[in-house]
């Protein structure tokens, strides 16, 4: 992608699972505010089809293959219509092994077959949901309190968009009660589960209608478990 750009400078992959895309964020945000780069290309593919088995209904239709560009750069030098300070990031990691995709090189070590259901995308969906949930509550409220906001002064909420359910319970353990559409949209029903990119096309379909000084947060939460999270203030509009 640097090079088809004709980007100076340098570029390198990533890969945090869920949360691949708040990862990669907060390590642009650190290398332009520590100045080892001025400007930072966030391109966020998501191709999650070869990692699901078509033969398991009860996966395969969960997700879907996305790609989303974000760009981080100096404040000065940002003339967008739409664009937002980052007040504080925070990335945290669990280990667990209740999300996983099996598939790799020990396929061909072991003389597996690849098209076993053991070798794809893998959870066990009622233990992620009872531990996810409670982390990233706490890591959201964490981060907005070190940004030097309450739950309540945040505007937004763009949510990891795996499951409308754990979104509505994190809301819930925020606000206090259930939030709605406006205040954490949900774009499952449009793209279905992709993955780290999920808050990202959330924030890129509901930001727009923000006013200057409105606060939000992006989060993303998953395999690893990984939790991601930027807590971000709109700016005003470039003259």
């Amino acid at each position: 992608m640097q090079d088809a750009l004709g980007i100076e400078g340098f570029g390198f992959d990533m890969l945090v699972a869920c949360s691949a895309a708040t990862f990669a964020l907060q390590r642009a945000y650190e290398m332009v505010k520590a100045g080892t780069a001025g400007c930072v290309l966030v391109i966020n593919p998501e191709l999650t089809s070869p990692q699901n088995n078509f033969r398991d209904r009860d996966s395969h239709f969960i997700f879907g293959d996305v790609a989303t560009a974000t760009i981080i750069e100096d404040a000065e030098n940002c003339n967008s219509q739409h664009s937002y300070d980052i007040l504080f990031t925070r990335a945290e990691t669990v280990f667990s092994n209740n999300i996983r995709s099996n598939i790799g090189y020990m396929v061909n070590a072991n003389d597996d077959d690849p098209f076993r259901e053991y070798n794809y995308f893998h959870q066990e969906g009622r233990k992620v949901f009872k531990e996810v949930c409670p982390m990233a509550a706490d890591h959201i409220e964490y981060s907005v309190n070190k940004a030097g906001l309450e739950t309540g002064d945040v505007r937004r909420w763009w949510l990891h968009q795996a499951n409308i359910n754990m979104n509505q319970l994190i809301a819930k353990k925020l606000l206090g009660r259930m939030p709605d559409g406006d205040e954490a949209p949900i774009v499952l029903d449009q793209y279905a589960n992709t993955a780290s990119a999920g808050s990202l096309i959330a924030f890129n379909l509901h930001h727009e209608d923000l006013i200057a000084g409105d606060h939000g947060v992006i989060c993303s939460f998953g395999a690893g478990y990984s939790i991601g999270s930027l807590v971000v203030r709109k700016r005003a509009a470039a003259s």
